[in-house]
């Protein structure tokens, strides 16, 4: 969108000058005209201004923006101004200048959907379902139905995280203090028995053992795991721990099956709806797969058959396409596997705690036992 630069005078009298950006002549005087700026001149600028900094907006600013603005729209106010609403309304700048970026682009003469995309501020799922309640004329449902998709998002995520807040917690602080054991309680020890010069007991020489390491390789044993850690999450890749396969499948089905029925809803089908709710799955083949094989004629419950698919869940999408009903078969599938993941979840807390803790004075428990042993044989020689 171009600048453009404007002098005028404002109430007072006072000559105002500065840097407008807007999509034509006549826009940039109206809005200043706005401003109660009387305009004397409006030139285009040849220099871009610096354009406000834009990030995509997290799921809570999500479910805040379709909320918002679903409820604005539905007691009547217009979409521009709306958004100008929500833009005064923000106390974060950079979400202000997300949904000012939308509004620069709807007064261009875009698309709400369009905007939305080029604004670089909001997920494609939004702007896909957007696109189809514009189509359809049902911007309003089809946002009150984006903020329960982004709200179930945030409530998985936020679960997730509280389930491993006690145990990452646990890893941390015993990892510190078996580290802190090592590297500087042990090695003054061992160089006390290096002196005696007495036959160390197993434990105690499997502890001496670790010390050495941690003190040679500790710092690069640590740089390479960072390095790992960082190489993985460029490549999108996750650690595998086979206890929580199932959890995962059952939460990416829930997801999935869930943000389906949403897309359905809005009135997207259900070919592309396959293509777009796959990126909620890191394994996205099968339902790309899924969506080629309903695009060459086969029902939807024959393609996940065919992907092998379950056949609770299979049963239940083939009774709601059969009847008619597949967003309420979809939803449920959604919301069955997302209680059992929840429980799930909830077996996997209870015993992490546990074991965690046993973990950690088993290690502590060790390094004591180890130092003590040789002590007592000390304390024997002298009687």
């Amino acid at each position: 969108m171009p600048y453009f630069n404007y002098t005028g005078y404002d109430a007072e009298g006072k000559l105002k000058k500065g840097v407008l950006e807007a999509s034509s002549s006549a826009q940039a005087i109206d809005r200043l005209t706005e401003k109660a700026i009387i305009v004397v001149d409006v030139v285009q600028s040849s220099e871009r201004a610096k354009s406000r900094k834009v990030v995509p907006l997290s799921l809570e600013g999500h479910i805040m923006f379709c909320r918002s603005l679903a409820a604005y729209l539905r007691s009547g106010l217009p979409l521009a101004d709306s958004l100008k609403v929500l833009g005064k309304q923000s106390i974060d700048k950079r979400v202000g200048a997300a949904y000012s970026s939308v509004l620069e682009g709807i007064e261009g003469g875009k698309k709400f959907h369009a905007a939305l995309s080029e604004s670089g501020a909001f997920k494609e799922t939004l702007w896909r379902i957007v696109e189809s309640g514009e189509q359809s004329g049902s911007l309003i449902q089809v946002l009150e139905q984006a903020a329960d998709q982004f709200r179930l998002e945030d409530k998985l995520f936020k679960r997730i995280k509280k389930a491993l807040t006690y145990p990452i917690a646990m890893v941390i602080i015993g990892t510190g203090v078996v580290i802190f054991l090592l590297s500087y309680v042990v090695p003054k020890i061992s160089s006390l028995f290096d002196e005696v010069g007495q036959a160390l007991p197993l434990p105690t020489r499997i502890l001496i053992f670790l010390s050495d390491f941690v003190g040679n390789w500790g710092l690069t044993v640590l740089l390479l795991i960072i390095l790992t850690l960082l190489i993985m999450k460029w490549r999108k890749k996750r650690i595998p721990f086979p206890f929580m396969k199932g959890l995962r499948r059952r939460l990416t089905l829930s997801l999935v099956m869930t943000h389906l029925a949403t897309l359905l809803k809005s009135g997207i089908p259900l070919v592309q709806a396959l293509k777009m709710a796959s990126s909620m799955d890191s394994d996205s083949a099968r339902w790309l797969e899924a969506s080629d094989l309903v695009k060459a004629g086969h029902r939807f419950d024959r393609a996940l058959e065919k992907l092998g698919f379950t056949e609770d869940v299979v049963y239940v999408v083939r009774v709601g396409e059969m009847g008619g009903d597949l967003t309420t078969s979809l939803t449920n599938v959604g919301e069955t596997n997302w209680e059992l993941a929840e429980a799930q979840m909830d077996r996997l807390a209870t015993l992490i705690e546990p074991v965690m803790t046993l973990t950690l004075g088993f290690s502590v428990g060790f390094i004591v036992v180890a130092i003590l042993l040789p002590v007592f044989d000390l304390s024997g020689l002298v009687k």
